[in-house]
């Protein structure tokens, strides 16, 4: 009969928890919040952890139905932390909704292309002020177009240095050496 008892207790308990976490049920957090001995889960959401502890208080009842003594003991004692846990994360929520989140990871393959447009665009305006050049008379127009294409092909220099960048960032990357 104690033992019912107790079970009972621990199943109020996961509903009252359950009750609680239902209104934060979709919000996640920046990380994962419990030490992977107490929780196999390893999610940013409260729910998952919810879900672990609801099968491991089924766990437990069919363990105190087939008399496994020492796995019924094992599983209680885990159960306990694990709702302590969850009801320690529950009760620090609003304060954890504070904390920085991580900022997403930029696409490097979209600020590549957007830099080889660029590279491209940049190209084509000197390739124009080149063949412009030919066909001026005049020696100001001559000299004006000149500037203009030293100051494009600076751009493209500093443009190619930025892609050159970007490829060893994006190397880095999928090497597993960055990010």
């Amino acid at each position: 009969m104690k033992t019912a008892s107790l079970l009972q207790a621990l199943d109020a308990r996961v509903a009252e928890l359950a009750a609680a976490i239902e209104p934060l049920s979709l919000q996640r957090a920046s990380q994962a919040r419990f030490d992977k001995q107490l929780f196999n889960t390893h999610s940013t959401q409260l729910k998952d952890y919810l879900a672990e502890a609801q099968a491991n208080l089924a766990q437990l009842q069919l363990s105190v139905k087939t008399g496994r003594t020492e796995q019924v003991a094992f599983l209680a004692e885990k159960l306990v932390a694990q709702l302590a846990a969850l009801q320690r994360e529950l009760a620090t929520w609003k304060l954890r909704t504070r904390e920085p989140q991580k900022p997403a990871p930029e696409n490097l393959y979209e600020k590549l292309s957007t830099h080889q447009d660029y590279e491209r665009r940049l190209q084509a305006m000197i390739s124009d002020r080149e063949s412009q050049l030919g066909i001026q008379t005049t020696l100001a127009a001559q000299q004006q177009l000149q500037r203009e294409i030293a100051a494009q092909e600076g751009r493209l220099q500093r443009c190619r240095q930025a892609i050159a960048r970007i490829e060893r960032a994006i190397e880095r990357r999928e090497r597993g050496l960055a990010n």
